[in-house]
C-alpha cells in the first residue's frame, strides 16, 4: 500500500496519473494546502520543503522499513523504478525520459506557476510579470510541439513518467493564455493523454476534493507569503 499525500493540483495530477495507470494499491491523504496543511510537524517529518504530494511506501523493493519520497519528479522516478514500468530500461531510452522529466520540473512547471500567480492572484496586476511568463509558458508549449512533431510522446514512441509530468501542467492551458491550436502536434499529444482511463480515473479522484471554498484572502496569505520564520512558526 502507498500512501499518497496529496491535493488535487498539477504536481498531485502527476501521481495518481502513475497510481491509476500502474494499478497499485494506494489511499489518498488530503493536505488542504490552503487551509496549511503543508506545514503539520507529521508532514514535515517526510516533506521538508512543505509542498504536496510527498508518498510512503509501505512495500519498497527491498523488503525493509516504509520509504518516503517527496518532490513530484522524484516521487515519479521512484514509482517508476519500482515497478519497472512507463521508464524505459536502456541507457538512451531512460535518458530521455529523465531529461524530459527534469525539464517540467525546472521549466513548464516553475513558469506556468508563475504564469498562474500573477494572472490570477496576484493582488495588482503587473502587465510585465504577465506578459513575461504567458510568453515564457508559450515558449515552453513551442519545445513541446517540435519535440512531438517528432516522437508520439516526449521520450519516444511510449507513453512515459515524462508524459504524466508535463500533462498536468498543459491542463489549464486557457488559464495560462495559450491555445492548443497553435501547437497541433502537442493538441494531439495532449488528446491522446486526456483519452486514457488511467488519466481520467485519476481526475475523478481530485474531483472528489474539489468542493471547497474559493480561494481566500486568507488561504493566499498561507499560499503565498511564505517565510523561513513562518514555516517554522507554523510547524510548531
Amino acid at each position: 500500500m502507498i500512501d499518497l499525500y496529496y491535493w488535487p493540483t498539477p504536481n498531485g495530477h502527476k501521481i495518481t496519473m502513475f497510481l491509476e495507470e500502474a494499478g497499485l494499491d494506494y489511499r489518498i491523504v488530503p493536505v488542504d494546502i490552503g487551509a496549511g496543511d503543508q506545514f503539520k510537524p507529521d508532514f514535515l517529518a517526510f516533506a521538508p520543503n512543505n509542498r504536496m504530494p510527498a508518498i510512503v511506501d509501505h512495500n519498497p523493493v527491498d523488503g525493509g522499513e516504509p520509504v518516503t519520497v517527496f518532490e513530484s519528479g522524484a516521487i515519479l522516478v521512484y514509482l517508476a523504478e519500482k515497478t519497472g514500468r512507463f521508464m524505459a530500461k536502456d541507457l538512451r531510452g531512460r535518458k530521455s525520459t529523465l531529461e524530459w522529466v527534469f525539464w517540467q520540473m525546472g521549466g513548464l512547471g516553475p513558469m506556468a506557476g508563475q504564469n498562474h500567480h500573477f494572472a490570477i492572484y496576484a493582488p495588482e496586476k503587473i502587465p510585465y510579470a504577465i506578459n513575461r511568463y504567458v510568453n515564457e509558458t508559450n515558449r515552453l508549449y513551442g519545445v513541446l510541439d517540435r519535440r512531438l512533431a517528432k516522437h508520439a510522446f516526449l521520450a519516444g514512441d511510449a507513453y512515459s513518467i515524462a508524459d504524466m509530468a508535463s500533462y498536468p501542467w498543459v491542463v489549464p492551458y486557457e488559464r495560462q493564455g495559450q491555445k492548443l491550436e497553435d501547437t497541433p502536434h502537442l493538441k494531439r499529444w495532449f488528446e491522446a493523454i486526456a483519452g486514457r482511463p488511467a488519466t481520467k480515473a485519476a481526475y475523478a479522484k481530485g474531483l472528489e476534493l474539489s468542493n471547497r471554498p474559493a480561494v481566500t484572502e486568507a488561504s493566499k496569505s498561507i499560499l503565498f507569503n511564505q517565510t523561513a520564520a513562518s514555516v517554522a512558526s507554523a510547524a510548531r
